[in-house]
């Protein structure tokens, strides 16, 4: 997995002593991001999402809005945007609608862009020709969301601009007739997970949990984690803190890691034995997430 080590923005003391993340961007990384809360671009508190502990947060024109409604909430984002605010994603239109020309032509450029999330992909060109439309700059969150997505996950993560790859879970169940059943849905996770590593982009993201029965949403980010996926789309605040304990590295493995690494340096850094190599790999990389996370150890 790719991890991003470039420093993140503290967040911001407010008066009364408390923390919460800065506007201007998120503390921690999309490249490693766990939770993506998804907000309604018409009706949604942009203010209130900045605010919380997801991730990143995503301001949705696509499912979320109602096509006769998809002009005002384009508008309203690109204005939030306009100004600098939030430094959020904006998930838009897929590439065979009317209403994608006119997203990515809305979004070009704006200084609060972090990225696009784009709906429905299920070719490696959907993602390209969004990210040259966008100006060459801006990184592509492809949303695969169907049969034909899955099959083409290798292309899609491969393509230019692609950053991350997500899994539109609803979708995906609707396009098959898949039950929400864990074993049924191995298979697309997996898949996804694999086209990660092939087109060495961080670890995908798994779709949303529509329960906000926190015991309900740990069961499902922990079935997340185990099939090698490393964020979940949110679907509300409540959300946000049990998804991000779930997928960051737990106390215990940071001690682990902490006392390996301690261990290995200790010993001038020699391999013993096959173990060795595999064991340290595991440790740098949850000791990067847990500095990047904020996880102590246990």
């Amino acid at each position: 997995m790719t991890i991003d080590d470039r420093p993140t923005t503290p967040p911001a003391p407010t008066p009364d002593g408390a923390s919460t993340p800065p506007r201007t961007a998120r503390p921690v990384a999309p490249a490693i991001a766990r939770s993506w809360l998804l907000v309604n671009a018409l009706t949604g508190d942009y203010e209130a999402a900045a605010r919380s502990r997801a991730d990143q947060v995503v301001l949705d024109v696509e499912d979320a809005v109602d096509p006769t409604a998809k002009p005002e909430a384009r508008e309203r984002v690109a204005a939030w945007l306009a100004e600098g605010e939030g430094h959020t994603w904006v998930r838009i239109n897929d590439r065979s609608t009317a209403f994608w020309s006119d997203d990515v032509d809305a979004l070009a450029g704006l200084p609060g862009l972090a990225g696009v999330m784009l709906a429905k992909t299920e070719a490696a060109q959907d993602v390209t020709e969004t990210f040259d439309r966008l100006g060459g700059r801006t990184p592509v969150l492809a949303l695969v969301e169907s049969a034909l997505g899955i099959e083409e996950a290798v292309h899609i993560a491969r393509a230019r601009g692609a950053f991350r790859l997500a899994f539109g879970s609803g979708d995906y169940r609707r396009d098959t007739g898949t039950s929400a059943d864990d074993l049924a849905m191995a298979y697309p996770r997996s898949r996804l997970v694999v086209a990660s590593r092939i087109g060495s982009l961080p670890g995908p993201i798994d779709g949303p949990t529509t329960s906000r029965n926190h015991p309900v949403v740990r069961e499902q980010s922990g079935v997340t984690v185990s099939l090698g996926l490393t964020g979940k789309l949110v679907l509300d605040v409540d959300q946000v803190p049990v998804v991000n304990e779930v997928i960051s590295p737990a106390p215990s493995d940071v001690a682990w890691a902490r006392d390996f690494l301690a261990e290995f340096e200790a010993r001038g850094r020699v391999i013993r034995d096959g173990s060795d190599l595999p064991r340290l790999g595991r440790a740098q990389k949850i000791d990067r997430l847990a500095r990047a996370f904020g996880v102590n150890p246990s």
